[in-house]
């Protein structure tokens, strides 16, 4: 399979890379803004099996711009894309009082606009001939009814948006073989929930989180379409 993660320098995305490069079948494209740990990343991945194919991207995806050459590079060495997990993600912890412009421009930008664009640059060369499916990562703060924590107004908000706009492309693309599904994450041991959450101590690894999140890529669309999904042992 022909497979994009984004966000994968670090948390959860980079587990996701490593795990889904072992299968020597897989062609892995790894993107995120520091390419120096990009690099780290596919030396561990060959470590862990000299087969694996992993092609790494730098990209800063709150830039419109970045965004369009990265679907031109995509494009290089694709022809057909059979799973996106739109991965990346940005948190503020702040006071909703003291969210600035450029913060909550930031926060959208990467969460939800970045999905929105590299989905809509990507959707040509989607494989539609079998199935295809973009995996969105949403949080379980930006789930309807769930629990919600001070400071995080913005990204509870953003992941929100991220949730809806997953059930909209399942409804306006269900007849053209391209599934869509969001899986609403709780706690995971991250650098990102160190930022929201300060010496919480998670029930889930980084490692565990993308186990389910590998498997549920590479599975789910032949059982759901436009599912959110929380995927949490506990709050936060």
């Amino acid at each position: 399979m022909n497979i994009i993660v984004t966000g994968a320098s670090r948390g959860i995305g980079h587990e996701l890379v490593k795990l889904l490069s072992i299968d020597g079948q897989h062609t892995v494209i790894a993107i995120s803004r520091n390419s120096a740990k990009l690099e780290q990343l596919k030396n561990e991945c060959v470590k862990a099996n000299a087969q694996a194919k992993v092609i790494c991207i730098a990209c800063d995806l709150s830039k419109d711009e970045e965004i369009k050459k990265l679907s031109q590079e995509i494009k290089k060495h694709f022809q057909s894309v059979d799973v996106l997990i739109n991965n990346a993600g940005t948190i503020v912890n702040k006071p909703f009082e003291e969210i600035t412009s450029a913060d909550l421009e930031y926060v959208y930008n990467v969460n939800v606009f970045s999905v929105f664009k590299i989905i809509q640059h990507l959707l040509p060369i989607m494989n539609t001939k079998t199935k295809s499916h973009i995996v969105n990562i949403g949080s379980v703060g930006g789930f309807q009814g769930s629990m919600k924590f001070e400071g995080l107004s913005a990204y509870s908000s953003s992941k929100a948006a991220l949730a809806s706009l997953t059930e909209c492309l399942a409804e306006e693309f269900k007849t053209k073989n391209i599934a869509f599904n969001c899986l609403a994450l709780g706690a995971t041991q991250t650098e990102m929930l160190n930022e929201a959450f300060p010496g919480y101590k998670a029930p889930l690894s980084a490692n565990e989180m993308a186990k389910y999140i590998s498997e549920f890529a590479l599975t789910a669309h032949n059982y759901m379409n436009g599912k959110v999904i929380p995927v949490s042992l506990s709050n936060p």
